[in-house]
């Protein structure tokens, strides 16, 4: 198997990241590399491709403009929500072009399998109809589970068709909604704060940030979860599954702080490594002190 990691410096270009700068978005590009590598990412095992060295061909421009000769101007439309934007707020041609790149960039790096957000799943349906129109191949489509921001589930903005992914998508974790965020580089006493204040309904476990983050965080990264509590409200008790968890904080037997506290220490765990690959690498934290002075855009 052979992994590759997309940095589309171009898309976030397009899609006006960092104010639109090249520049600011490829040094963003490059932090991010930092980041994977500090959080176990065997960089030796994985490819990294950037989209400025895609462009440079004109064969992958030749499938960007076959993909568009085979997609109508209405399907591109709906595609544009792949950029975190409703259709009312495309205001660039250039932003037509996203859509169409993105599909190209599955056949330019010859993915036999695409691995992206729920939220992505428009273009690649797009990929797996137009692929074989144009005489490459359907590319399995693998759509992950996307994080739940802090606040829990919101309104629908219009990103999707189907209910349950419209919430999913207009309520999920966003480096450019810092409310709804866990930063890598937040020290522990405030990401204690932030799931201390974050939406954890008793008993409930739909649209629940902190269930979300023990399911898809803890329990895929520790074979069990130890929940410290006091004697008084019923001593430690430990988890060897989520389902167990989930099973007692819906009768009650588990109370939604002290499932917080659990999860703010596992959480921190796992990103107390990154924390510190940035204090003590000299360019990792030269990385981090430029891009932490550009604005997040959306």
């Amino acid at each position: 198997v052979r992994f590759k990691i997309l940095l589309a410096d171009w898309h976030a270009w397009i899609n006006n990241k960092m104010g639109g700068d090249l520049e600011k978005i490829r040094l963003v590009g490059e932090y991010f590399i930092e980041v994977w590598k500090a959080a176990g990412v065997d960089v030796d095992k994985v490819e990294f491709v950037w989209a400025s060295e895609l462009v440079d061909s004109s064969e992958y421009w030749r499938k960007v403009v076959l993909i568009a000769k085979h997609t109508t101007l209405k399907r591109a439309f709906r595609c544009l929500t792949i950029m975190g934007r409703k259709e009312g707020e495309m205001k660039e041609t250039a932003q037509l072009l996203y859509p169409m790149m993105q599909c190209a960039d599955i056949f330019q790096l010859e993915c036999d399998m695409t691995q992206l957000g729920l939220d992505q799943r428009r273009v690649n349906m797009l990929a797996r109809e137009v692929g074989p129109k144009i005489g490459l191949w359907k590319p399995v489509v693998v759509s992950h589970h996307m994080l739940l921001g802090l606040e829990g589930a919101k309104t629908p903005e219009g990103y999707d068709e189907d209910v349950d992914i419209d919430i999913a998508i207009s309520s999920k974790m966003s480096k450019s909604k810092p409310q709804t965020c866990i930063y890598v580089h937040d020290p522990p006493e405030l990401i204690a704060e932030k799931i201390r204040r974050a939406y954890c309904p008793p008993r409930q476990v739909e649209w629940n940030p902190i269930l979300d983050y023990a399911k898809h965080i803890v329990f895929r990264a520790f074979p069990k979860m130890l929940v410290e509590r006091p004697s008084k409200y019923g001593g430690d008790v430990e988890y060897e599954s989520y389902t167990q968890l989930e099973r007692d904080y819906v009768e009650g037997k588990l109370h939604p702080l002290d499932l917080k506290n659990a999860v703010t220490r596992y959480i921190d765990q796992l990103i107390s490594p990154i924390r510190e690959h940035f204090e003590k690498n000299r360019r990792a934290r030269q990385l981090y002190e430029e891009v932490s002075r550009y604005e997040v855009t959306r």
